[in-house]
């Protein structure tokens, strides 16, 4: 007992904040301990099925899906950055930040709009045959959209601002004295760029490229929509298709392993090698400035993905919105308008809050058993989100089933679902996968309090808790805002764990949206996905303001 007394003590364990921080991190690591504990489990001839007949097609399109965006984000995310922080051509001030748009729409509107505009209906196959004369297909060859390489290319324009951003800033932080001397020893742009520049800048590249490829494992609408068989849709088919839920868990604890490995595989690549900047910017950096064609090639290099990416689908679905407006804005809309809201709301509000325990406590206790629980509860935003969902409703149902045999046994009544079944397994699910972001958003707010107003507070007779509410709750609304407002809209546009754990008759305007696109109905589907587009370009109109006024050069 004195041994466990003592480990408890210097672990931190003893800490009020510590047991609370570490209370959360188990409840939000439930799912992933849950689906990882049925890997081994015996689910009969289903998983010997899935082994023999689709499992290689999971694995092999995960594959070339992985592969195909990573080469594309790292080439579009990086170079685009390059070029508006080192560069100086017409637009490129605007770019800064135009570059960041694409990141408020999800992959699965941008599927749905260019099938609509690409397919064989579609107006410019339509315009071309009416041009040419062409009759049919067999007269001509067109590209087809709903394709590997159509969803490689959809997945690039969405997801390459995470790269483009985090380069961007490891670019700007990057000592002039070095760039300068590259160039000194006869380095032209282009040797700069790829022999210092580049090098310094790997590892903000590759956790750009880390978050990129987590979000290509985790998609769902767009895979699915194209007819790709990925984990995705192997879990969603598995578990309410075929009624397997042991199979989907296991299907999902593979598509788990393998964003483990992708964190293995990144960080050992790292090993030991360290990326230190010997000073800041002495002075000022001069950008190389590009006239004529170079210019002319980086504006539209930086400026078509920006188009593609947010702008043309934007318009197309503002014009069928409005065109269509009777048949888009209906009493169904406002509704699924209402649910989508409740949820993001609520999960906003949630997810600061934990993220406000998590991250004072952090401050508080510096110790081995507070990082492993800030360690475990941040953990989810790397997991899928078909794979959190499948967690969340394992033990969740485990627990409904075993209060409504108590109740049966003792009282002759049927409980029903009582977790499961309605928006509580919903909003869980959601903080899993997005308390991450918040997280990380308060901590970093938080950092820039200065120690001394803690001491300051406890010399007046505060406890933690009251210096928390009257001394750094006041200081970090704007970091609490950003916050709210990123879970806010990661919330509204989540959709592999919305169908899967969605209550029934309570759909959100990203399943709805989803389920149009399906049925093919983008007319009526054209509101819903442009309120998600909008709702979405929020933070990251935000997050643009924020950097153009810090841009240092």
């Amino acid at each position: 007992m004195d041994f466990i007394a003592h480990l408890i003590s210097r672990t931190g364990l003893n800490s009020s904040w510590t047991l609370t921080v570490g209370a959360i991190a188990l409840i939000i690591s439930l799912p992933v301990l849950a689906v990882l504990s049925r890997i081994f489990q015996d689910s009969g001839e289903i998983w010997q099925h899935l082994v023999a007949t689709v499992l290689q097609d999971y694995i092999t399109h995960s594959l070339i899906l992985m592969v195909g965006v990573g080469m594309g984000v790292l080439i579009l995310g990086t170079g685009t950055a390059w070029l508006v922080t080192m560069c100086r051509f017409p637009g490129s001030r605007n770019l800064e930040w135009l570059l960041l748009l694409p990141l408020a729409a999800p992959s699965y509107l941008l599927a749905y709009v260019y099938t609509e505009l690409l397919e064989y209906y579609g107006p410019i196959q339509t315009w071309l045959r009416t041009q040419f004369g062409w009759g049919s297909m067999q007269d001509y060859w067109f590209p087809p959209v709903r394709s590997m390489g159509g969803a490689i290319a959809l997945f690039v324009l969405v997801l390459y601002p995470y790269v483009y951003l985090l380069a961007r800033v490891a670019f700007l932080e990057q000592c002039t004295c070095t760039l300068e001397a590259s160039r000194s020893l006869g380095c032209n742009p282009w040797r700069s760029f790829w022999r210092v520049a580049l090098p310094l800048a790997r590892p903000s590249i590759a956790a750009g490229l880390a978050l990129a490829l987590m979000e290509t494992l985790n998609d769902f609408g767009t895979v699915e929509f194209f007819g790709i068989s990925t984990f995705t849709t192997g879990i969603y088919r598995t578990w309410l298709g075929m009624g397997e839920r042991d199979a989907a868990a296991q299907l999902a604890a593979v598509l788990l392993l393998f964003i483990l490995v992708l964190i293995v595989v990144e960080r050992w690549s790292r090993r030991k090698a360290k990326y230190y900047q010997t000073a800041g910017h002495a002075k000022p950096f001069q950008p190389y400035v590009l006239k004529g064609g170079r210019a002319a090639g980086a504006f539209l290099f930086c400026g078509l993905p920006v188009l593609l990416g947010c702008l043309l689908p934007l318009g197309l679905l503002m014009q069928m919105a409005i065109a269509h407006w009777e048949r888009s804005v209906n009493v169904a809309f406002w509704q699924l308008s209402t649910h989508s809201f409740i949820l993001s709301a609520i999960t906003a509000l949630l997810g600061v809050v934990l993220a406000l325990v998590m991250a004072y406590g952090q401050r508080l206790r510096q110790s081995w058993g507070m990082t492993v629980s800030v360690r475990l509860a941040a953990m989810g935003y790397a997991v899928p989100g078909s794979v959190i969902a499948v967690g969340t409703l394992i033990p969740m149902g485990q627990v409904d089933n075993a209060i409504d045999s108590w109740m049966r046994s003792h009282f002759n009544i049927s409980t029903g679902l009582l977790l499961s079944g309605t928006i509580t397994a919903l909003i869980f699910a959601y903080l899993v996968r997005f308390l991450a972001v918040s997280f990380h958003t308060v901590e970093s707010s938080l950092g820039k309090i200065q120690p001394n107003l803690d001491e300051a507070a406890r010399s007046l007779g505060h406890s933690p808790l009251s210096t928390l509410a009257k001394v750094h709750v006041p200081l970090l609304q704007s970091g609490l805002l950003t916050a709210a407002m990123l879970i806010f809209v990661d919330v509204m546009k989540e959709l592999p764990a919305t169908l899967v754990i969605r209550p029934f008759n309570f759909d959100t305007l990203a399943v709805r949206v989803y389920q149009y696109a399906s049925d093919e109905r983008l007319i009526e589907a054209a509101a819903p996905a442009l309120a998600i587009l909008l709702v979405g370009m929020i933070p990251v109109i935000f997050l643009s303001w924020q950097i153009a006024r810090s841009r240092q050069c």
